[in-house]
This record gives structure tokens, sequence and C-alpha cells, in this order.
């Protein structure tokens, strides 16, 4: 018995990354290039397009990237549309695009609470149900759902983004159930806390020298010791975007350092 490293090959392959101008999005964006896969991506305004075209460029990538609201089924539907005909027939969507509001419940309104969900998991819903027709015509496909440790866990000021989580932890596994005999494979990533721009706040050394405290206390919770990087990302989501990963199907994979499995230092 031998195996074909090829199988982690996307050569020829579309993949569509949703609201990949920097951070996650890009950097699984980048594993795929890497790995010989056409990057398309979209964003919300086209100054996030032209940013995240100009860092691909930067990267010697040739991405193509389009202006859509994820939260808009028309708009999504001709987008694929588009890309089917300037690109090809998308073979990987990844559900990248999402919104967080840290709100603690009591003071956060209905209208908020949509908005996240609309984004975090309406959306997922929305390109998965645009892209699915043209998997299933192709005769395969591969769906990454950005999930989080907030599909599993609760904490306080995230109820909206926590209740989105869960429901894209279940809206996977219910694509998988749906579509897995189509050869489609629909799976999630759950990252643990991301080293990124928009975190870096919470890491930036005290006056005194010390560790924020949010930051001691997530070195403190995760095995690891460490935050995780964009990096971190790129393996587990090129092995769910390829077809080493044929027969995993309505998997959620925690890229979090271990969190999930500690209960944490006895004080």
């Amino acid at each position: 018995m031998s195996f074909d490293m090829n199988k982690f090959s996307l050569q020829g392959k579309v993949a569509w990354i949703t609201g990949a101008s920097y951070g996650i999005g890009f950097a699984i964006a980048t594993a795929f290039s890497a790995a010989g896969a056409r990057i398309v991506f979209n964003d919300i305004t086209p100054a996030h397009v032209e940013r995240g075209l100009a860092s691909y460029r930067e990267q010697g990538i040739d991405a193509t990237g389009y202006v859509c609201d994820v939260t808009d089924e028309a708009a999504v539907q001709a987008l694929v549309k588009r890309i089917e005909a300037e690109v090809g027939t998308i073979d990987i969507l990844v559900n990248n695009a999402g919104i967080i509001k840290r709100i603690p419940m009591l003071d956060m309104s209905a209208e908020d609470f949509r908005k996240v969900v609309d984004v975090d998991l309406n959306a997922p819903f929305i390109c998965a149900k645009a892209v699915i027709p043209g998997m299933m015509k192709k005769g395969h496909g591969k769906i990454i759902n950005i999930c989080s440790m907030m599909s599993e866990l609760g904490r306080e000021t995230v109820s909206a983004y926590a209740a989105a989580k869960g429901g894209l932890k279940m809206l996977t596994r219910n694509i998988c159930s749906e579509y897995g005999e189509y050869n489609i494979q629909c799976n999630g990533i759950g990252p643990g806390y991301i080293a990124t721009p928009q975190t870096a706040p919470l890491r930036e050394r005290q006056p005194d020298g010390s560790r924020h405290p949010f930051d001691q206390f997530i070195v403190a919770k995760t095995p690891a010791a460490r935050w995780g990087t964009p990096e971190d990302l790129m393996g587990p989501a090129l092995f769910l975007a390829s077809d080493a990963s044929d027969f995993v199907n309505g998997h959620v994979l925690y890229v979090d350092g271990g969190i999930l499995a500690y209960i944490g230092k006895q004080p």
C-alpha cells in the first residue's frame, strides 16, 4: 500500500474564500494558492477588495476579487454565476466572512443580534446554497465553514456570536447529511485565539512590562502556552480542501492549541 502525496494538491481547483482581504481568510487563500488553486475572494466594499488585491500581488498571487455582500442572496447567486463564467466552477468554498459584537446580552438590541447571525450563519447558508448545484454537477466539492471555539463554549458578551457559530456547526453537519452522497464534503475549522491585528491590543505589554490581563488568561488556558497565528490554520484548511480528506465529512477541526481539551491549572 502506498500514499499519493498529490492528494494534497489543489492544482486546477477554483477556491472562493469569502472576506479574504486579510487575516485568517488571506492566510488560507495563500496556502491554497501554494497548493495550486486559483483564488477568488470577495469583500463588502471596493476599498477592501483593492486592499486585498494589493496584498495578494505582494505575495505573487494572481487572485480575483469581487465586491459582494454575502448576506444578500440575489447578489451571491449573481456572483457565483459570474465566477463560473470568468474563472470556472467553484470547487472549494470557505465561508470565512464574519463579525462579532462584544455586548452584554441585556444591553444588546435584537437588531444587533440579528446582524451577527445574518453575517455569521445566514451568509454561509446563502453561499453554500449557491455553490452546491455546481459541485453536484461536477461530482465533487469542498465546503469549509470557519466556526469557533464559541461553537462549543459560551462567554460573556458574545451571545449572538456563540449562537451563530453554534448554528454554523450544525449547518456544517446538515450539509454533510444532505449532500455527502454527491461527493461533497462540508467541514468546519474552529480557530482558537489567533494573533491578528484585531487582537493586537489584547496582547500589548502593560506599562510595567507585564502581559495584558486577557493575554495572561489565554496563555494560561492554552496547553500550547501561546496564541495561534493565521499560519497555524493553513495546514488544516489545506487538508480539508484536498482529496486527502474525501472521507472526512461533517467534522469541526478545532485548531486551538488544546484549549477545549484543558480544564486549566489548579489555582
